[in-house]
C-alpha cells in the first residue's frame, strides 16, 4: 500500500523519537535496509532505529495512522526478509540491548534488540543459560515467538516454553504485558504465534543452570550416510535428555579445525551436546563417536557459548538463502531414502541440510498449551542453501524444491514457521499450526482486527 504522507506529519513523527529516523538519501540507509538474507532487496520508505519502548509505540502509530506497511526488525535473520518492507516503515529494535539476570530467582528479562549471543554473555556469568537456537546472531525475538528450537530444547524446552512474561506495543499502540496471569489469551499466542500480535519489546526467561558442557563435531563418509542416519534415528530414540545431537549433510569447510585433506568434502555427521555430570560425558556420546569411524571428531568440554556460536561463521549477513522445512514424527526409511538421494547435493559449505531432535521436554508440554503444536514431532530437519553468487539461484532453488518434495510424503505434515519460506501460502501456515489455528485467528482479531503485523508468516484475523 501506498499512502501520501505529508512532510509536517514526518517532522512531528522525527522529533517524538528518542531514536532515529532513517530515510531514502539519508547517510546510512542503505546500510540499514540491509537484513542478513543477501536476497532481501527492499527500500522502505522510513526506518525508525529505536531507542525505548516510547519510540516503538510513536512508530507503531504513525504507521497505523498513516496505513503504512510496517515490518518489525530484532535481529534480522529471518529468511523471507520480514524485517524489512517495500515503501512502509521499519522498526529496528537493534539498538535495544539491555538485558538483566536475577541470578537468585534464575530469570532474565532481555529487551526486543538482543541477538541470543548477547544473552549467553550475560547470563553464563552467573552458570546460566536460556534455551536459544544455533547461531549466536540470532535475533531473541524472532526465534522465542516462533518457538525456539535449540541445543536445550530436549533438557529444557523450547524457547517459547521458558518465556514467563512478554512486553507488547499492540497494533492500537497499547503497552500491555503478558503472562499466564495477565492477558494469558496474548501469552498464549506469543509463544509460537510469530510475530503476529504487536511487537514484543522485552522478554522475562527463566534460566537453568548450564556452564561448561560437553560437544562438538563427528564426520563420516558420505558413503556411509543412510547407516549414519539409521544409527542416529536409534542413539536419539534411547539417548536421556541430558543429550542433543543433530544430522548434518555439508562440505568441510576449507580451514581449521578441520585437516587439509577434508576441505571442501562432502560428507555426512552429526553435531552433539551433552548438558549431564561430566563424568558422564563420554559414556553417553560414544555411540555417536564409535560409529564408522568418523573420519574426524572434535568433541570435548567447552563454554556453553562457545557451542552456540561454533557456526555463526558459516551464516554471515549478506548470503543469498532460500530455505523449508518439515515436522517428522519419525525418520522413517522413506525419509532417509530422500535424504540419501538429495543431501549429497549440498552446494556450499554455508548451506544447512540439518535433521534437529525435538523430544525429550518438548514433549512434555502438550500441543494446545502453546501456540506451538507440533509436540508429537521427533524431528525437525530444515534444508537451507546459502550461498554467495545470485546467479547459483534458480539450480539451488530447485535442488531445495525437489529435496524437500521427496521429503515431504514422509512428514508430519507441517513446519516449524521460524524454518518456512516466503512463499509457501495460507494453507501451509495453517498445516503448520494445526488445530491452533483457529485460536490464533481469534486472538489475532482481538488484538490485530486490521493486520497491522502482517510481515510475517501471517494468521489473518478471524471473519466478524
Amino acid at each position: 500500500m501506498t499512502t501520501d504522507v505529508k512532510q509536517p506529519a514526518v517532522e512531528t513523527f522525527r522529533t517524538s523519537l528518542r531514536g532515529e529516523l532513517i530515510v531514502p538519501g539519508d547517510e546510512g540507509y542503505e546500510a540499514a535496509r540491509k537484513v542478513h538474507n543477501g536476497m532481501i532487496d527492499r527500500r522502505p520508505r522510513f526506518i525508525v532505529r529505536c531507542a525505548n519502548v516510547g519510540d516503538v509505540m510513536s512508530a507503531v502509530d504513525f504507521a497505523r495512522e498513516n496505513e503504512l506497511t510496517l515490518a518489525v526488525r530484532g535481529g534480522s535473520h529471518s529468511a523471507p526478509g520480514f524485517g524489512v518492507c517495500d515503501d512502509g516503515l521499519v522498526i529496528d529494535m537493534s539498538r535495544m540491548k539491555g538485558i538483566r539476570v536475577d541470578p537468585k530467582n534464575r530469570t532474565v528479562r532481555v529487551e526486543g534488540g538482543c541477538t541470543w549471543g548477547d544473552v549467553d554473555h550475560a547470563t553464563h556469568a552467573f552458570g546460566l543459560a536460556v534455551p536459544g537456537g544455533i547461531i549466536s546472531t540470532t535475533g531473541v525475538g524472532g526465534l522465542t515467538l516462533g518457538g525456539g528450537i535449540g541445543y536445550l530444547a530436549r533438557k529444557y524446552g523450547l524457547s517459547c516454553d521458558n518465556l514467563i512474561s512478554a512486553d507488547v506495543v499492540t497494533a492500537d499502540g497499547r503497552f500491555l504485558t503478558a503472562s499466564a496471569e495477565e492477558n494469558a489469551d496474548l501469552f498464549w499466542a506469543l509463544r509460537g504465534g510469530s510475530g503476529n500480535f504487536g511487537v514484543v519489546t522485552s522478554f522475562e526467561f527463566r534460566a537453568h543452570p548450564v556452564s561448561s558442557i560437553f560437544a562438538g563435531a563427528i564426520l563420516y563418509p558420505l558413503e556411509q550416510s543412510r547407516d549414519a542416519l539409521r544409527m542416529y534415528r536409534d542413539f536419539m530414540a534411547q539417548a536421556p535428555e541430558d543429550v542433543n545431537a543433530f544430522f548434518a549433510y555439508l562440505i568441510v569447510p576449507p580451514g581449521p579445525p578441520f585437516p587439509e585433506h577434508l576441505h571442501n568434502k562432502t560428507v555426512c555427521g552429526v553435531v552433539c551436546s551433552y548438558f549431564g555430570p561430566m563424568e558422564q560425558a563420554e559414556q553417553a556420546v560414544r555411540p555417536l563417536r564409535e560409529f564408522g569411524p568418523p573420519l574426524f571428531e572434535l568433541v570435548g568440554p567447552m563454554p556453553f557459548p562457545a557451542l552456540q556460536s561454533m557456526f555463526d561463521s558459516l551464516l554471515p549477513a549478506g548470503l543469498q538463502q532460500y530455505w523449508k522445512a518439515d515436522f517428522l514424527n519419525e525418520l522413517s526409511d522413506g525419509a532417509i531414502d530422500a535424504n540419501v538421494k538429495y543431501g549429497p547435493g549440498v552446494p556450499t559449505f554455508n548451506t544447512a541440510v540439518h535433521i534437529y531432535a525435538v523430544s525429550g521436554a518438548v514433549h512434555r508440554v502438550g500441543k494446545n498449551d502453546t501456540a506451538f503444536s507440533y509436540r508429537d514431532a521427533n524431528f525437525v530437519e530444515v534444508i537451507a542453501a546459502v550461498y554467495p553468487d545470485p546467479a547459483d539461484t534458480p539450480k539451488n532453488k530447485a535442488w531445495v524444491q525437489d529435496y524437500w518434495s521427496a521429503l515431504h510424503p514422509y512428514s508430519a505434515g507441517g513446519t516449524y514457521v521460524n524454518m518456512m519460506g516466503e512463499d509457501e501460502g495460507e494453507d501451509r501456515i495453517k498445516a503448520s499450526y494445526g488445530e491452533n489455528y483457529a485460536r490464533l485467528a481469534e486472538i489475532k482479531r482481538k488484538y490485530d482486527p486490521k493486520n497491522l503485523f502482517h510481515m510475517n508468516q501471517n494468521i489473518k484475523p478471524a471473519a466478524q
